[in-house]
C-alpha cells in the first residue's frame, strides 16, 4: 500500500473515518483512526505510566548512597563513586533504547521490553535484600550497621541494579516520545493537546519522584529497606499493565531502519562528488523521491533548506547516478534523496542547541549536591522535627507543579494575546533562554543565601551540620526557582527535539535531553574538581571544603551563575542562527520559522 494513497483528503482508503494525517498507524499496521486511536485516552494512559516507573526508579535511586555506606560496609568516596557510575550508566542506556526504538523495534516494543527488564531488576533487589543483605534483621539504619556479605550476594545486588538502570533508560527517552506520538500534529486541536502533553508529562515524572523522595525515602532512611525496595517494585508492575492494557488505542510510527548508515550514506556520497561543481540555483537537479516509494519507511519527507550545502552533493544527480537508474537501481553510497540529506543537516543544527544545554543542567545538578551540603550545615529542626536537608528539593517539585499550571492557564494565553498573530505563545527556544534566565537568578539567591549563612557560622565547629543559625528553609527561594527553570528548560527541550528531529530519529531527540543531564553531572564535577585544585594552592581551606565555614561556597554559585551568562549569550547567537525542519504538507512553515527566533 503507497504511503500518501491511503488517506485521501483525511479519510481512510477502507472506510468513511477519519484518520491521522501524520503516517501513524494502529496496532494491525491500518492507518490510525482518529476517534478510535491516541488522543488524550493513550496520553493519559502513558502519564499514569511514567508517574508509577519514576515513583519505582527513584525509590531506589535517591537514597542508593545510603545503602551502600549502611548495608555494603562501603565508605563515602567509594559509594558515591558507585552511584555517579549507576547513574551515568542510565543515561547511557538511554541512547541504547532510543537507537533500537528508532531503528528496528518501534516505540511500543522497546517500552515494553525494557519496563520487563525494570520489573525483573527490582524484583530481584527486594529479594536480595531480603533474604541475603539485610542480615541481622533490623540494621541498615543510621545506627545499626549490616554485617559482610559474600562475593555472590554482592554480585547479586550489583546485577539487580545494573538491570533497573538497563531497564529504565532504555524505556525513559521513548516513552515521552510515544506520548506525544499519541497526537497528531497535522491537526490543529491535537497539535495544541501535543504540546500541552510535555508539561503534564514533566509534571507526572516530578509527582513520582516526590512520593519516593518522602514517603519511600523516610521508610528506607528507617533502615526498612526491603519495604521501600518492594514498594518500588509494586510500583514498576503496576506501570507495566497499566501500558499494556492500552495496547489496542496507541498509535505507532514504523521504525524507518539504521540512522547509522543512513549517516554515513549521506557523508560518502557528497565526499565522492566533491569534484562536481554544483548549479547556483540546482534544486530541480537534486534527487527527490516520489511519495508513492516510501522510500523513508513511512516517515514524512523533509523539505530542501539552504546551509550545509556540501551535503547536497550527495542528492545532486549525476551522468553515472542517471545510467544507475535506466538499469532499475540506485546505489545509495553514491546518490541519497532529499530527505535522507535533510536528516543529517537536522542534527547538525540541533548539536549547538543540544551544547548550550549542558551548561544549565551543571546548574540543575546541585540540587542533588551542593544544595544538600549547605542545607545540612543551616539549621534544620523545628521544635523537636529534623527535616532532612534532602527533603528541601521538595519545594523545587512544588515549584514544578505550580509554574507548569501557571504557565499552561495564564501565561502561554497571555503571550498569545500580545503577540497578536494568532500563534500560540513563547516558542520553544524562547522558553528555553527563559529557564537560563531564571537559572543564573538561582545561582545568585544560592550565592547570597551563602553569604548570609556564613554569618551566622561557627567557623571552630569539628562536625558542622547545623552549625549555623540560619533557617534551611532560607533556601526555599533557590528551590523554587530551580523548579521554575525547569519547566521552561526541560519542558521546552523535550517540545523542541521531539518538533525539530526527522520521524524516523524521534527518540534520539528525547535522548538528547538525558544525556544533557548526565554530561551536566560530568562537567560538575570536573567544575568542581577544577575550583579546589585552583582555591586550594597556598595551603588555602578552599572554596568547597569539608567545613563549609571555612570556605566560600557562594563564589562557587557566583561562578555558575557567570558562565550560565555566558552561555545564555551564545544561546541566543545559536537560538538566532537556527532554521528549523520544513516537513511536507506541515501547516504554516513560514510563521514557524519566524517563530522560532528568540
Amino acid at each position: 500500500m503507497a504511503c500518501l494513497e491511503v488517506c485521501k483528503e483525511g479519510k481512510c482508503k477502507e472506510g468513511r473515518e477519519e484518520c491521522t494525517l501524520d503516517g501513524t498507524v494502529d496496532w494491525h499496521g491500518r492507518p490510525a483512526i482518529k476517534d478510535k486511536s491516541g488522543q488524550w485516552f493513550a496520553g493519559i494512559i502513558i502519564l499514569f505510566n511514567q508517574g508509577l516507573a519514576t515513583l519505582a526508579f527513584f525509590g531506589v535511586g535517591v537514597n542508593l548512597v545510603l545503602f551502600l555506606t549502611r548495608v555494603l560496609q562501603q565508605s563515602n568516596a567509594d559509594a558515591a563513586n558507585n552511584v555517579s557510575k549507576w547513574t551515568g550508566t542510565v543515561y547511557i542506556f538511554s541512547l541504547v533504547g532510543a537507537f533500537l526504538s528508532d531503528s528496528y523495534w518501534g516505540r511500543y516494543k522497546t517500552c515494553a521490553i525494557f519496563q520487563v527488564i525494570f520489573v525483573i531488576g527490582l524484583v530481584i533487589l527486594s529479594l536480595s535484600s531480603y533474604l541475603f543483605l539485610i542480615r541481622p534483621k533490623g540494621c541498615g539504619n543510621e545506627l545499626t550497621p549490616c554485617g559482610s556479605h559474600s562475593s555472590m550476594e554482592v554480585s547479586l545486588f550489583y546485577l539487580s541494579i545494573y538491570l533497573i538502570a538497563l531497564g529504565n533508560g532504555g524505556y525513559q527517552p521513548n516513552i515521552a516520545t510515544f506520548g506525544a506520538d499519541q497526537f497528531d500534529e497535522e491537526d490543529p486541536r491535537e497539535g495544541h493537546s501535543k504540546v500541552a502533553f510535555f508539561s503534564y508529562f514533566y509534571l507526572a515524572l516530578n509527582l513520582g519522584s516526590l512520593f519516593s523522595n518522602t514517603i519511600l525515602g523516610y521508610f528506607e532512611d528507617e533502615g526498612i529497606w526491603a519495604l521501600g525496595f518492594w514498594a518500588s517494585a509494586g510500583s514498576a508492575f503496576a506501570a507495566l499493565v497499566l501500558f499494556l492494557l492500552g495496547t489496542s488505542r496507541y498509535r505507532h510510527f514504523k521504525p524507518s531502519g539504521n540512522p547509522l548508515s543512513r549517516f554515513c550514506q549521506v557523508i560518502v556520497a557528497a565526499m565522492k562528488k566533491w569534484r562536481f561543481e554544483m548549479p547556483r540555483d540546482g534544486e530541480e537537479e537534486l534527487y527527490n523521491v516520489h511519495a508513492k516509494d516510501c522510500s523513508m519507511n513511512g516517515s514524512r519527507k523533509i523539505l530542501h533548506t539552504d546551509g550545509f550545502k556540501f551535503l547536497d552533493r550527495a542528492a545532486f544527480i549525476t551522468s553515472r547516478d542517471i545510467d544507475d537508474q535506466k538499469k532499475g537501481c540506485r546505489n545509495p553510497w553514491h546518490l541519497c534523496p532529499i530527505t535522507q540529506v535533510e536528516e543529517v543537516k537536522c542534527i547538525l543544527r540541533l548539536l549547538p542547541i543540544w551544547l548550550c544545554t549542558i551548561i544549565y543542567s551543571v546548574v540543575f545538578t546541585q540540587m542533588a549536591s551542593l544544595f544538600v551540603e549547605q542545607g545540612a550545615a543551616m539549621k534544620t529542626t523545628v521544635s523537636n522535627f529534623k527535616i532532612p536537608p534532602a527533603s528541601m528539593s521538595s519545594f523545587d517539585i512544588v515549584s514544578v507543579a505550580f509554574f507548569i499550571f501557571l504557565y499552561r492557564r495564564v501565561l502561554d494565553p497571555l503571550v498569545s494575546r500580545v503577540k497578536k498573530t494568532g500563534s500560540r505563545g513563547l516558542t520553544e527556544l524562547q522558553r528555553m533562554g527563559v529557564g537560563l534566565v531564571i537559572a543564573i537568578v538561582a545561582m545568585i539567591s544560592a550565592g547570597l543565601v551563602e553569604c548570609h549563612r556564613l554569618k551566622y557560622a561557627r567557623k571552630d565547629c569539628t562536625h558542622c551540620e547545623g552549625s549555623s543559625s540560619l533557617s534551611i528553609f532560607w533556601q526555599v527561594p533557590q528551590y523554587a526557582l530551580i523548579g521554575a527553570s525547569e519547566v521552561f528548560m526541560y519542558v521546552g527541550q523535550l517540545e523542541f527535539f521531539n518538533a525539530q528531529t526527522p520521524d524516523g530519529l524521534k527518540s534520539f531527540g528525547s535522548a538528547l535531553c538525558m544525556t544533557s543531564i548526565s554530561l551536566g553531572n560530568y562537567v560538575s564535577s570536573l567544575l568542581v574538581t577544577m575550583v579546589m585544585k585552583i582555591s586550594t594552592e597556598d595551603h588555602m581551606p578552599g572554596w568547597i571544603p569539608g567545613n563549609l565555614n571555612k570556605g566560600h561556597l557562594d563564589r562557587f554559585y557566583f561562578l555558575l551563575a557567570t558562565l550560565t551568562s555566558i552561555d545564555l549569550v551564545v544561546y541566543m547567537t545559536c537560538a538566532r542562527w537556527y532554521k528549523s525542519i520544513q516537513l511536507e504538507g506541515k501547516r504554516d512553515l513560514t510563521d514557524q520559522e519566524d517563530n522560532f527566533r528568540v
